[in-house]
């Protein structure tokens, strides 16, 4: 097939726009090749098409398992027009020049994310013939112009219109983008299989590969002197922030994504309508109550310095009447599952609160916790198990009221998520004062109190890890804790239990800590 018109060959699983793309090409005066339902959707669309069996000879065999791994597609596309013993051998073996491929491949995520989807359905889903050529045209993308997703078909028409080809700079970007295309793919399908029970790999495969996609530039990363982009994971669930929708406001920054992040995974913790605000990825209140509002003026009053330019997070609609006076402050960002429309209308005359809709969706597969390091990734699971104050066990002579049992319920939820070391003093669904970050416990637990001041007499204390002294619980009794919640597991757990039975302080462990780096 040797002709002066150029040659493009279209062979897609997701069909977006291509019989229009393949009409223009044609009035263009490119030739089209294609495989399969493509070929008739261009010929039903009533543009001429050929198929890949009258280019190769050879038809379509073993179910549509081998159409295009043939050297007359392969060498038209591999062939490189500038040395003369590729066109010698293009002339010698009849091999017409392939211009254009376009091409993805076949839904494999649609496919595996399918409830009870077998190993046999998904493996027929991974696409060979096509990772092939998108491969080959990327590799000679000086003179095969590779189109893996319909949103580039403009551009190249008008690249075409404009100058008669297409740059080398488009060229190679779109060769970039093909093979991100099938690296992603390949990426999907290795831990697909790696997490199959039939591959046996073991909880922490050999390799780890991660596909994530730019889901949008940033201004600067956490100082103006960083350059940032947010990357979602690809095939990301409903439930994450990477899935939410942003109603009004700016975009969000940075920090903005990191502190949002930590504000939604702490106010999901609880049932009860609740309200998170958080500052630098650390919660400075948290309210709990029948109703938002109420949850929101908790929140407030927690710490009314703080939580000014802070992230709120909500686990319910937010209403007209929370709306009204949460834009009596500025917030970066409020995010919610809603917002009543009367809300809406309320903070239209706040546009540069950014508001976010994000579904409260058990997220599937979010199973694992990455931590960058110089030169490596740590890889954790993630710890979802609720936190709680159920099932704990009593360790003084004291046991803890109702109440007690209730503000340490609250508590542990909270401190679950405070960095660490972290100590949480609260009561009545409310968190009083926060202790976050710090090199040893008693400097948290000093933190907390001042900032509780009089309204820890009465209050309880949370603690992410184990006492291994017993001052934070003599800290606590003289600023009138009445309750503690910690792991335990000390070496001197004997003398803090000892400590809080001098004081009349009930203490239940719960065997299970909560380090937050």
């Amino acid at each position: 097939m040797t002709k002066k018109n150029r040659v493009a060959l279209i062979s897609v699983s997701n069909k977006e726009n291509v019989v229009e793309f393949a009409g223009e090409l044609t009035k263009r005066g490119w030739d089209i090749i294609s495989t399969g339902g493509t070929a008739q959707a261009i010929k039903d669309g009533g543009f001429p098409v050929k198929k890949v069996s009258e280019i190769t000879g050879f038809p379509e065999i073993l179910g549509g398992r081998v159409k295009s791994l043939h050297p007359r597609i392969h060498g038209g596309i591999l062939a490189r027009r500038d040395l003369e013993d590729h066109h010698k051998d293009m002339l010698d073996n009849d091999i017409g020049y392939i211009d254009m491929v376009v091409v993805n491949l076949y839904p494999f995520v649609k496919t595996i994310s399918k409830e009870g989807v077998t190993l046999d359905e998904a493996i027929e889903n991974i696409d060979i013939g096509g990772p092939a050529m998108v491969r080959a045209s990327a590799k000679n993308f000086r003179d095969v112009i590779v189109i893996v997703n319909p949103k580039n078909y403009e551009s190249v028409l008008s690249e075409l219109d404009k100058d008669g080809d297409v740059s080398f700079k488009t060229r190679c970007r779109l060769s970039v983008e093909a093979f991100s295309h099938t690296a992603e793919y390949d990426a999907f399908i290795s831990s697909y299989l790696a997490n199959s029970p039939e591959a046996d790999s073991g909880l922490f495969p050999k390799q780890l590969i991660l596909p994530y996609n730019k889901a949008q530039k940033l201004r600067y990363g956490e100082n103006p002197q960083q350059k940032a982009a947010f990357y979602s994971e690809a095939g990301l669930a409903e439930g994450t922030i990477a899935a939410g929708k942003q109603l009004q406001g700016k975009e969000l920054s940075f920090n903005n994504i990191n502190d949002l992040n930590a504000a939604w995974e702490l106010v999901k913790e609880f049932e009860e309508p609740c309200v998170v605000a958080v500052k630098h990825a650390n919660p400075c209140g948290v309210g709990q109550a029948d109703t938002v509002l109420d949850a929101y003026l908790k929140a407030y009053d927690a710490d009314p310095v703080s939580i000014f330019g802070g992230i709120v997070a909500v686990n319910r609609e937010v209403g007209a009447d929370a709306a009204r006076v949460m834009s009596k402050i500025f917030l970066e960002v409020i995010a919610a599952p809603s917002f009543s429309a009367e809300a809406l209308k309320v903070f239209r005359s706040k546009p540069e609160v950014r508001l976010m809709t994000i579904p409260l969706l058990e997220e599937a597969d979010y199973t694992w916790d990455y931590k960058k390091v110089s030169g490596g990734l740590l890889v954790q699971e993630i710890d979802s198990v609720p936190a709680g104050a159920e099932g704990a066990e009593v360790v003084t002579e004291r046991e803890p009221t109702k109440d007690e049992w209730e503000a340490l319920n609250f508590n542990i939820k909270v401190v679950k998520h405070v960095k660490s070391n972290a100590i949480v003093v609260g009561i009545n669904g409310q968190t009083l004062g926060v202790g976050a970050g710090q090199m040893n416990r008693i400097g948290a637990a000093v933190i907390a109190l001042n900032q509780a001041g009089y309204k820890a007499k009465g209050a309880v204390l949370a603690s992410d890890a184990f006492f291994p002294f017993p001052d934070t619980v003599e800290e606590a009794a003289a600023a009138g804790i009445t309750a503690i919640i910690q792991p335990g597991g000390s070496l001197k757990d004997k003398e803090s239990v000892k400590a809080c039975n001098k004081h009349n302080i009930a203490m239940v462990f719960t065997g299970r800590r909560y380090f937050k780096h």
